[in-house]
């Protein structure tokens, strides 16, 4: 059994060390522990710092290209040479590298696909009131999406097996974290959570500059993933409640033009009615567009999941 530890990096010389040195060197069940350091586009000495504490895998990106890529190449690289369990933790040390053991037992004993590290963000001190409610809504609004029920979707600290990862595909190249669960849950991979306590705060994040931001990307990443699984909730629901929403109109126009013996056409309805009766139409015909590309995409992930396994046979 060998766990691979990835940890993308971006000019993270000072912390680098201290989640080095935090990994376990033996896990119960697991014979091999490899590291591997995903260095996207760094201009500090990240790589030599980690070479002088022993790691000898590394991926490079000459400039930066974002967690989502990082997370993918990682992947790719702890496949090839033979990862059965990659576990993704962060340059910052905000997350406990000592708990990696308990988050790939589960894996290990054959109890989940994934497992996601819970970091109990109520209790996180410096996190705003606002971060909180944010991190609450948004893994209701994840877990909706993947049919999951997981108290922390966006925690980055988190085990995949080996099998799950030939099956999930990452299209964002921004943050896999909600993208990965999505798919996870679509295909019926089975998913745990353990809770953890997180370390200090080293620095703010560099991967959203604003909670704006953060809700922006995360709130597009969430959307494009649902309508690519579930494409009928989300233009089904909104045709036929157009559909209902443009008949009263009609039936507005029809009442008056029956009882109404001024002369007055009330053509208002009867353009808002039109109006809405479009939009309705519209969006029924891109539901079966946006459902005979989801299964056109099953196909394709299918052969993809094909390809995977002959490259990465071991």
């Amino acid at each position: 059994m060998k766990v691979v530890v990835q940890i993308p990096c971006l000019n993270e010389e000072a912390t680098l060390p201290l989640v080095l040195a935090s990994i376990p060197k033996k896990i119960p069940n697991v014979d091999e522990i490899v590291v591997v350091i995903i260095d996207d586009g760094s201009t500090d000495k990240t790589v030599e710092v980690a070479k002088k504490h022993g790691v000898r895998h590394f991926v490079r990106h000459a400039r930066t290209q974002y967690l989502a890529r990082s997370f993918h190449d990682g992947v790719n690289y702890a496949l090839e040479i033979g990862a059965d369990i990659v576990v993704n933790t962060d340059g910052d040390n905000q997350y406990p590298q000592e708990k990696i053991a308990e988050l790939v037992q589960p894996i290990i004993s054959g109890q989940a696909d994934i497992v996601i590290a819970d970091r109990q963000t109520q209790k996180i001190a410096h996190f705003s009131a606002t971060k909180k409610f944010l991190q609450r809504f948004g893994s209701a609004v994840v877990n909706k999406a993947a049919g999951t029920d997981l108290p922390d979707a966006v925690s980055g600290f988190r085990a995949y097996s080996r099998e799950s990862l030939l099956r999930i595909n990452t299209v964002t190249r921004f943050s896999y974290t909600t993208e990965t669960i999505i798919q996870a849950g679509q295909k019926h991979l089975s998913i745990a959570s353990i809770p953890i306590t997180t370390n200090a705060k080293t620095r703010e994040s560099r991967l959203f500059k604003s909670v704006r931001q953060m809700v922006t990307k995360q709130g597009v990443t969430i959307i494009r993933a649902f309508i690519m699984y579930r494409p009928h909730i989300v233009f089904g629901t909104l045709g036929y409640t157009l559909l209902v929403l443009g008949l009263v109109p009609f039936v507005r126009y029809l009442y008056f033009t029956i009882t109404d013996h001024t002369g007055r056409g009330h053509l208002q309805s009867l353009v808002l009615g039109s109006v809405l009766l479009t939009a309705a139409f519209m969006c029924l015909v891109l539901n079966i567009i946006a459902d005979l590309i989801r299964i056109n995409r099953i196909l394709i992930e299918d052969n993809l999941e094909h390809t995977k396994r002959i490259r990465f046979d071991k």
